[in-house]
């Protein structure tokens, strides 16, 4: 069969790989200049410092056959991801631990004190918790919503936390021990040599070509048996119903000499402050050392029809369009969408990749089933 696929990205990639392994011809279309989608890497000639050229990427996963695939196409290095938080002129530790709070609280609290110091403060309810400001409440109580999530929350949804779904809170971690470490999955690392090698390494495959600069959308379907789109499901159909909401991201550079933050990330918590955080991306590759540092201001903001979608917008009360996309999108019985923006579902790198073998198995075991 000749396989179309739309996207250069990690769940492209892997289907390529895996349909290709199976003796399809496979044909990937992106319409950047490179492969590796928003996890695109790239060394600096300034600095010599490997970029995140769409916001940092850290892979982690509890995914032990995903781990595993990973690594048949990159050598991951150890890497804990240690995040910082400003607010109101001071730096805290991130996610909220124990530190964060005897922190906030200028307190020297045991874990037990802590935890009643937090439930104390935490907002109770019979009923599940509907939005992000109910889930926040109920997790850390209103000062420390009010401190660390509430102003970061609206810059980078640009909405009131009451609108979001609780599922946004709901993957923050919460601890009381002085564990700092963002991830608690049992797999944690960076590629040595970047994202964007790593995916170059998937698609090279005799069955597959890879084209750049070169979009595929629905006027291609006549040219493939079947096709995988990644791109945004609404511009498939070339947003006949209106745009789906989605988040992109602005981003400031900053050169200078020597370490600017000491971190690789630094939230700015207050409101105020127009940015959401700055990354710092030396420090993604801890087993490197430069001379010279590149950090971002990062600024989100709506995304229109020209922009780079990087998170699709879910609501509380739910999204009749994207509905009616999805509904569109079953009418299609030769494309597939998958993805982040595909399926407008927010997924990590790990999950992706595990949609993207899932998908994959059970396209060739349908085409198997068809043929006998």
């Amino acid at each position: 069969m000749r396989i179309g696929l739309a996207g250069a990205g990690l769940a492209c990639a892997v289907i390529a790989r895996e349909l290709a392994m199976q003796g399809h011809r496979v044909e990937v279309h992106e319409r950047r200049d490179h492969v590796g989608g928003n996890c695109h890497t790239e060394r600096d000639e300034r600095s010599g410092v490997m970029l995140h050229r769409y916001g940092p990427h850290i892979f982690h996963t509890d995914d032990d056959d995903v781990w595993a695939y990973v690594n048949r196409f990159a050598t991951f290095r150890p890497y804990v991801h240690r995040v910082k938080a400003c607010v109101n002129g001071r730096v805290y530790s991130l996610p909220i631990n124990l530190h964060t709070i005897n922190q906030f609280a200028g307190d020297a609290m045991s874990p037990q004190q802590a935890r009643a110091w937090v439930t104390q403060r935490s907002t109770l309810a019979n009923e599940p918790p509907c939005s992000f400001e109910d889930q926040a409440l109920r997790t850390v109580g209103h000062a420390l919503y009010e401190a660390f999530f509430k102003g970061y929350t609206r810059k980078q949804w640009g909405i009131d936390p009451k609108l979001l779904p609780a599922s946004v809170m709901a993957r923050l971690p919460v601890r009381f021990n002085y564990n700092d470490n963002y991830f608690a999955h049992r797999h944690q690392g960076i590629p040595e040599s970047g994202y964007t090698a790593m995916v170059a390494r998937m698609l090279d495959h005799p069955r597959i070509g890879v084209q750049l600069g070169s979009q595929l959308g629905q006027a291609d379907l006549g040219h493939f048996d079947h096709v995988f789109f990644s791109g945004p499901i609404d511009e498939f159909f070339g947003r006949e119903l209106g745009m789906l909401p989605y988040r992109t991201l602005d981003f400031q550079r900053i050169d200078s000499d020597g370490d600017v933050q000491g971190c690789a990330v630094m939230n700015q918590c207050d409101e105020a402050v127009p940015f959401t955080r700055i990354t710092e991306h030396a420090h993604f590759a801890p087993w490197e050392t430069h001379r010279r540092s590149v950090c971002f201001r990062e600024f989100s903001r709506a995304a229109g029809p020209q922009d780079t979608p990087y998170y699709p917008v879910h609501l509380v009360e739910g999204n009749s369009l994207l509905q009616r996309y999805q509904a569109m999108a079953r009418d299609e019985p030769r494309v597939t969408f998958v993805g982040r923006l595909g399926t407008f579902r927010y997924l990590d790198m790990d999950m992706t990749i595990r949609h993207a073998l899932n998908t994959a198995q059970a396209f060739q075991m349908r085409e198997t089933v068809c043929a006998d």
